[in-house]
């Protein structure tokens, strides 16, 4: 079932719409502004549906902040080292909004700050909604027209599946995720989580978050997910988690490479991926000055990231995979969310 209410408008008067998609126990309820995944209810061992993702109450909220909560994120994920990049003996320059430093999540009006034109299908059960944008040649620094499209098609067995599609008409680099941040607890922190991760590596980085070109294997390091462990036992000797963490298997086929349970709720999620690596970020800039949904204060380690990606500033380290696209070619990404229950 899909229902389409309105949601506001933009700080440009767009008019912006919330689709509610419900499947089985599930319900999403997703923001033609930035493409946010405002909710997303699942049950627990007992059947009580709780919303497992952190957001704000107001569409107006969404628009100061520096969260990125739920939005969909483009044209590139994660952090461009002094927001300066070549492709073809042209150097680019993109906002820093990083620390002043370099640029995060495509700039100061990435495509978590656009609205989004929307249509919706229904088929089997599965509520859809198909989301598109336009992109202009500059925009942020970036070189190309760009088209860009992200599919959300909630199953009635929990999977929330989200395929991205982009096209240029210039080379450039391209990279799209989703920022949720997830709680199944539905509350409080997310320290007693048990995370497993089939990563096998992970990207070192310098004190402001830029990868330093190294990939290193997470064997007898805090970033070992391996064998799975409560998030919170290894976070302090992280110093807080907000790395890429590289997938055992880079191959662009879809595959699983995440399992989390938590032992309050009984709620499980897995992750799966087309994409090479995944950023592991587990809140560590949230203080409390953020007041979400219902009043809840999120304070540090409210809710934990998996961003599913290419390599964070791969256009500026030759050893990292492409991540740029070319002319003619399409940017394809499919990740599943999926939301589960151990009794």
């Amino acid at each position: 079932m899909i229902t389409k209410v309105a949601h506001g408008m933009s700080p440009a008067s767009e008019q912006v719409w919330l689709y509610i998609l419900e499947a089985g126990q599930f319900r999403a309820e997703i923001s033609t502004y930035g493409g946010t995944l405002i909710r997303m209810y699942a049950p627990d061992r007992y059947g009580r549906r709780a919303d497992v993702v952190l957001g704000y109450d107001k569409l107006e909220e969404y628009y100061p902040s520096t969260t990125y909560f739920g939005a969909l994120i483009g044209r590139f994920a994660n952090r461009i080292a002094r927001g300066t990049f070549t492709v073809n003996g042209v150097t680019y320059h993109t906002p820093r909004n990083d620390n002043g430093l370099h640029t995060l999540h495509g700039g100061t009006q990435g495509f978590d700050k656009r609205v989004w034109t929307a249509l919706t299908s229904e088929a089997d059960g599965a509520p859809g909604l198909h989301l598109s944008l336009f992109s202009p040649d500059g925009e942020m620094g970036f070189p190309g027209n760009v088209r860009a499209y992200v599919d959300y098609i909630l199953q009635p067995d929990g999977a929330l599946e989200i395929t991205y599609v982009a096209t240029s008409d210039r080379k450039g680099p391209f990279n799209m995720t989703n920022h949720s941040y997830f709680n199944l607890s539905g509350g409080g922190d997310i320290l007693e989580h048990e995370l497993k991760l089939d990563c096998d590596r992970y990207l070192p980085v310098d004190n402001l978050l830029i990868p330093t070109g190294q990939i290193q294997a997470v064997r007898g390091t805090p970033f070992d997910f391996t064998q799975g462990k409560p998030i919170g036992r290894d976070l302090k000797s992280a110093g807080g988690y907000d790395h890429c963490m590289v997938l055992r298997d880079g191959k662009d086929s879809l595959k699983t490479f995440a399992w989390v349970n938590d032992p309050l709720s009984g709620r499980t999620l897995t992750v799966s991926t087309t994409k090479p690596a995944v950023q592991l970020y587990t809140g560590n800039f949230l203080n409390g000055s953020d007041i979400g949904k219902d009043g809840q204060v999120y304070h540090k380690h409210a809710g934990f990231c998996l961003e599913t990606q290419h390599f964070p500033d791969a256009m500026n380290h030759e050893n990292f995979p492409s991540c740029l696209t070319k002319p003619g070619e399409s940017y394809r990404h499919t990740t599943i969310y999926k939301f589960g229950v151990e009794r």
